[in-house]
């Protein structure tokens, strides 16, 4: 006898992440931590190897009325300031003519989540990188969506034909493509696609269109940690050129813009060429809103529309240190990495650089080797994550060079 629906997924959830950072803290204990290189944890941390909040944004935080925390939303869609803030914090200087709404959610995870369910039916099929964030499949998986894998890269760059050949194996099957790019600072390979790249992208989805509605989902939860902040948003203006078959949704996050990751704020900002196609989408979604969490906090949504305007000189030359920080970081790793000849895929920018394996039982003998001798890293589908936001620049040097000689003790 069962008590859940017929159609439940009952396998039990393995969080590899969180039983990873466990034993990384269990080895801290025993051994302490100046031995052990954790580089599991996918928050930006300090120097100290403590969570970075910044400043900036907790001070104006703790100052807000008491009232104002406790009170509902002006709305279950978001509050309008903030709706207006996110969409004009998401495009910034991008020329994005088209046209738009924004329906607040609970950090990016709720704005990737709502819109999935939004955009496809049990039984559907969902497109994702062959190397991502695990939710995308666990949030596929709760709701019965399939998923088909496109691989992520052909040699240094970003695989569009595999993207093509995987869309039109789908197309086979439904009349509709959902997909997936988590886009600029991927998460895991730090990768981030060229103007050039977006472009052929668009243009092949117009394609697609003729037949097909497309939706694409753009997850941009790392954005705002680009190396090159000034020109970041860029690639959204090649987003005008969609067909009128096309929907795009920027899947936004104030987790990560402000490390604000208990407060679960962010957005779904809905683009189309015409504006009945977004509202469309956001009646769903504003439905979706109203019967799942019903309000996004007050305060936090208040707090950053105050960072973007008032705020925003402070808060960006803030966070700009800890930009400069994990470049850093990176930029050793990366250095050392090519030194000792340890493969990773292409890395540009972000939080994450990721080790390349030939196989998913080769990279479970790597990962346990690397425990063994107290590094601490995520398996991810053909890679090992190394976490470059929150390891120390001193536990950075050296430790290419530790993963070579394991790496050579299996071969």
């Amino acid at each position: 006898m069962t008590f859940v629906k017929k159609s439940a997924d009952k396998t039990p959830i393995v969080d590899n992440v969180f039983s990873i950072v466990s034993k990384a803290k269990q080895d801290k204990q025993q051994n302490g931590s100046e031995n052990v290189i954790d580089a599991t944890i996918g928050s930006l941390y300090g120097e100290d190897e403590k969570l970075v909040a910044l400043d900036e944004v907790f001070n104006h935080y703790d100052a807000i009325d008491h009232r104002t925390k406790a009170a509902y939303a002006s709305s279950f869609s978001g509050n309008p300031d903030y709706r207006k803030a996110v969409y004009e914090w998401v495009k910034q200087d991008a020329d994005v003519k088209l046209a738009h709404s924004v329906i607040a959610t609970p950090g990016g995870s709720g704005a990737v989540s709502m819109s999935i369910e939004t955009f496809l039916d049990a039984g559907d099929t969902l497109m994702i990188p062959d190397i991502a964030w695990g939710n995308y499949a666990l949030m596929a998986s709760v709701n019965n969506i399939n998923v088909e894998r496109y691989h992520m890269f052909e040699e240094d760059h970003f695989n569009l034909n595999s993207v093509k050949e995987t869309i039109q194996k789908v197309m086979l099957k439904q009349d509709h493509i959902c997909m997936v790019i988590n886009d600029p600072c991927h998460n895991p390979t730090g990768y981030s696609l060229t103007k050039e790249e977006w472009k052929e992208l668009i243009t092949f989805l117009n394609e697609v269109s003729k037949t097909h509605s497309v939706v694409l989902l753009n997850d941009i939860a790392y954005i705002d940690y680009s190396y090159q902040l000034s020109t970041s948003r860029d690639y959204m203006e090649t987003f005008n050129d969609i067909s009128n078959n096309v929907m795009i949704v920027v899947e936004f996050s104030c987790s990560k813009a402000l490390t604000s990751y208990g407060l679960r704020c962010g957005g779904a900002v809905i683009l189309a060429q015409k504006e009945e196609a977004v509202r469309e989408a956001e009646i769903f979604m504003e439905k979706k809103a109203r019967a799942t969490w019903s309000n996004i906090p007050n305060a936090a949504m208040s707090n950053f529309v105050w960072i973007v305007t008032e705020g925003k000189d402070a808060y960006m030359k803030e966070k700009q240190k800890y930009i400069d920080l994990m470049k850093k970081r990176s930029e050793i790793f990366l250095e050392e990495a090519d030194q000792a000849g340890l493969a990773h895929y292409p890395y540009k920018e972000g939080f994450f650089v990721t080790l390349k394996m030939k196989d998913n039982a080769y990279r479970d003998a790597f990962h346990k080797a690397l425990m063994a001798e107290h590094i601490y890293t995520v398996a991810v589908n053909k890679g090992i994550r190394v976490a470059v936001c929150s390891l120390p620049v001193a536990k950075v040097y050296g430790l290419a060079e530790k993963m070579k000689e394991i790496e050579r003790s299996l071969n």
